[in-house]
């Protein structure tokens, strides 16, 4: 469940911002994200639906001075749940189906904002060991 995972070159990233309620915390949609999470795994993973890998992440506040341009340098408490597919369309199908929606509509309920965008891989790499 917490292990490193392995992208195939091409997969498509789906990086979804979410911003909570006023007064709604991580540990309030903990048991909601990890339902849903785990729903996407067991029920469209692979073969099954396209889904490869995900993970899950709260911002921590850190804006880099070296690599952000413009004038503003902060932004909004939220999470990204980013995730990785065979196909954008494999990710839309898993997402119309009433499995996901009914547990995606538990966490939606917590939230005043999200928003899922879809990217194309152009390059991965490691560092030298």
């Amino acid at each position: 469940m917490f292990g490193p995972i392995t992208l195939p070159f091409g997969s498509k990233m789906l990086f979804n911002t979410v911003k909570l309620k006023p007064g709604v915390t991580f540990d309030d949609v903990e048991m909601a994200v990890g339902e849903m999470c785990s729903v996407v795994k067991e029920t469209y993973g692979g073969a099954k639906g396209g889904f490869i890998a995900g993970q899950v992440f709260k911002f921590s506040g850190f804006v880099s001075d070296e690599g952000s341009l413009g004038a503003s340098r902060t932004a909004d408490d939220h999470y990204a749940i980013v995730t990785y597919w065979s196909s954008f369309e494999d990710h839309e199908k898993s997402h119309a189906d009433a499995v996901f929606t009914s547990k995606f509509a538990a966490l939606a309920a917590m939230c005043s904002e999200t928003k899922e965008l879809g990217y194309d891989m152009l390059w991965q790499g490691s560092a030298k060991t």
